[in-house]
């Protein structure tokens, strides 16, 4: 604060000095004029012209510049004042001898100046206060805009949080309403579709009908859990014990058809249709058939026989196809349940149309420019059930292998019996039956195993044909050639 004072100190100090610096010639003036020769007081001066024109010029500026501060100019008058006066005086004493007249002039002309600075002092004292009652009132008025301005900030931050306190009121009302709506209607339909072991009702009533529409309005949880409860109460009658093991999978299916049948007639028009209810029950009813066979048949797995196998998975993959025929898969698509894999796409010669093999190049290229057949659309219940059973092909395999080499054995039987065919013609040499009896049978063997699996069981059954081609080779082959 004393560095503060010092600074405006010396400041005003250097303001008053330059003023000074600028009245001198004036006063160097007044010294060197010929006052002897004034015949009558009351003309002014030059000398005091000029004096009064620097003080008129230069300080109204330094009033400005401290307009905002009345004490500072007051010290810069104050000071200017002790300054100047003094001076003035000294050199008056400098003057050149002066008549009696002269004299009276020259006091005459200081009394003038000085009035004049001090009227103009009075004046600039004056107008520095109404400046500094104008910057007050300038100043309380905009304190009063402030605190207008904050008064208005916090009533709009008032009005905002109660704007969103009467929405959050509102939404949790809704909500509130909403989830009594929701429990309500899950108590109508466990009222109305009670657990295992008791009767369901008849048919569907107009309650539960216009319930469900509302549900379709709610939260989506409410109706996931109506769907769950009425499918696991629609499927929670499954005689277990007469439908259990493979030789009596037809009556599975057959269930589950008179099910789907029951559910049209009865609740077909008690649920919205984009709920696709028929379908969740014949997806539900895979899943669960899928999880018991494999559980089955992985604590029976010395029971199963290949005869078995292949009826079982005959008679499943034609319930998937059946499903395929009679639903779209939607609910398998968007995460109704989980999507079953596809089957790959086909690298089996042996698939193609064998008379299509026989056309001419010139017959293909005729058939490009020809309308291609749209693609058959993709089973999306391929698998659903029947991956069960790939764990347990390997019993096909074995089957496979058994027959291979029965067969075999007869060929070398044949072959002994009848001897090596004999060629037509000379250049021609002969060709063994049982050759192309062996690829007739390994064709059918591809196609079958094929439509089973891709995977795994493929590979082992190549392994065979593998084993059998060798001793097809020695034990056949070998013994025809001529030695």
């Amino acid at each position: 604060m004393d560095t503060f004072s010092n600074v405006i100190s010396n400041s005003i100090q250097l303001l008053v000095q330059d003023l000074d610096a600028a009245c001198d010639p004036a006063l160097t003036a007044m010294s060197k004029m010929p006052w002897q020769n004034v015949e009558h007081v009351g003309d002014q001066s030059p000398y005091v012209t000029s004096i009064i024109m620097h003080i008129k010029h230069n300080v109204p500026v330094i009033r400005d510049n401290l307009a905002s501060t009345r004490k500072y100019f007051t010290q810069f008058v104050i000071k200017f004042a002790n300054s100047f006066i003094p001076k003035f005086i000294n050199h008056l004493f400098r003057c050149k001898p002066i008549s009696m007249v002269g004299a009276e002039q020259a006091l005459e002309e200081a009394q003038k100046a000085i009035q004049q600075l001090f009227g103009k002092i009075k004046d600039i004292k004056d107008k520095a206060e109404k400046s500094e009652q104008m910057v007050k009132e300038i100043t309380r008025d905009i304190k009063q805009l402030d605190h207008a301005k904050r008064h208005l900030t916090t009533s709009i931050t008032t009005l905002n949080h109660l704007h969103m306190l009467a929405g959050g009121v509102d939404s949790l009302e809704v909500k509130a309403a909403q989830t009594e709506l929701g429990q309500q209607i899950l108590a109508d339909f466990e009222e109305a579709f009670p657990l295992q072991g008791t009767k369901r009702p008849g048919g569907p009533s107009n309650v539960l009908r216009d319930a469900c529409l509302v549900a379709n309005v709610l939260d989506p949880r409410i109706k996931q859990e109506i769907i769950k409860k009425f499918i696991r109460q629609h499927l929670s009658v499954i005689d277990q014990e007469k439908v259990a093991w493979l030789d009596k999978i037809d009556r599975r299916y057959a269930w589950i058809k008179r099910q789907l049948v029951d559910y049209e007639e009865k609740y077909g028009r008690m649920f919205p249709g984009e709920w696709c209810m028929t379908e969740r029950i014949a997806v539900e009813f895979c899943h669960i058939t899928r999880i018991e066979l494999a559980k089955l048949m992985r604590t029976r797995a010395k029971e199963i026989e290949v005869k078995l196998l292949l009826f079982a998975i005959q008679r499943t993959t034609n319930f998937e196809g059946l499903l395929a025929k009679r639903f779209s898969g939607s609910t398998l698509r968007d995460g109704g349940g989980k999507k079953p894999e596809l089957p790959p796409p086909s690298t089996n010669p042996f698939l193609e149309d064998e008379a299509g093999s026989d056309e001419s190049a010139l017959e293909r290229d005729g058939d490009m420019d020809k309308p291609k057949k749209p693609k058959a659309p993709d089973n999306p219940f391929h698998g659903i059930m029947s991956k069960c059973f790939e764990p347990h092909l390997y019993v096909y395999i074995e089957s496979q292998d058994r027959n291979l080499g029965e067969l075999i054995d007869r060929f070398v039987a044949d072959f002994r019996a009848q001897g090596p065919p004999k060629s037509s013609t000379d250049d021609a040499g002969a060709v063994l039956p049982s050759c192309a009896d062996l690829f007739v049978y390994y064709k059918k063997c591809m196609v079958q195993c094929s439509l089973l699996s891709t995977g795994e069981p493929m590979i082992a059954l190549s392994t065979i044909f593998q084993k059998y081609l060798r001793e097809y080779a020695w034990k056949i082959l070998s013994g025809n050639l001529p030695k």
